[in-house]
């Protein structure tokens, strides 16, 4: 049980777990384990410890990860079917809707029928700046950007912008916010229909 215990403590139980053992330590654990459930134990109580730590460390992803990513494959395919790039003017709060008519009227700029929660169209992207149409059904769960502006103009509906630290701002069609640096900030949709806005992030 002396020998036991020194395996138990060396180490070799959690390169196992962590698949860094060797093959010949693979077969011992794997041997042991057959024999001695204070092994099989073991590597349960360590497995476990990794995934509830994997849990506690958890970070929730951008939810616009998703429908940008989407949005980025519709838009390389649009310009690989001969789309010209587009250069839309900057986000600013004298920005009016009427600036973005061009690509708010084109048919492959609507959005489908149906979607779930936030669907996207880019109007253009390079390096450093995007600009887009977005839809929000219901919310934007909380999110906060470090390295880029971030710039709303709503088109369509009405949401309101919860930002740390500041008093929630209410929008309807035809107005603008930027969200400031290192600031929580979440939306939630006011509207029977989704809020449709204009959203434009530029490296900071």
């Amino acid at each position: 049980m002396k020998d036991l215990s020194e395996f138990l403590q060396s180490g070799v139980i959690e390169a196992y777990v962590l698949g860094m053992a060797s093959p010949e330590e693979m077969k011992e654990v794997e041997d042991l384990a057959v024999d001695y459930p204070e092994v099989t134990k073991a590597i349960d109580s360590f497995s476990e410890s990794i995934e509830q730590q994997a849990l506690e460390n958890a970070v929730a992803p951008d939810p616009l990860i998703k429908p940008m990513l989407m949005a980025t494959f519709d838009y390389l395919d649009r310009m690989g079917k001969g789309e010209t790039p587009a250069a839309p003017p900057d986000l600013t709060a004298n920005s009016r809707i009427d600036d973005y008519a061009e690509w708010l009227n084109k048919e492959t700029m609507a959005s489908p029928a149906d979607f779930s929660d936030i669907y996207a169209r880019l109007i253009s992207y390079i390096p450093g700046r995007m600009t887009a149409i977005v839809w929000i059904k219901e919310m934007a769960p909380q999110e906060i950007h470090h390295d880029e502006h971030e710039r709303f103009l709503v088109v369509e509906g009405t949401c309101t912008i919860n930002i740390e630290g500041e008093p929630a701002r209410p929008l309807k069609a035809g107005e603008f916010l930027a969200i400031p640096l290192h600031k929580n900030h979440s939306v939630n949709v006011t509207s029977a229909i989704p809020c449709k806005v204009i959203l434009q992030r530029l490296a900071a």
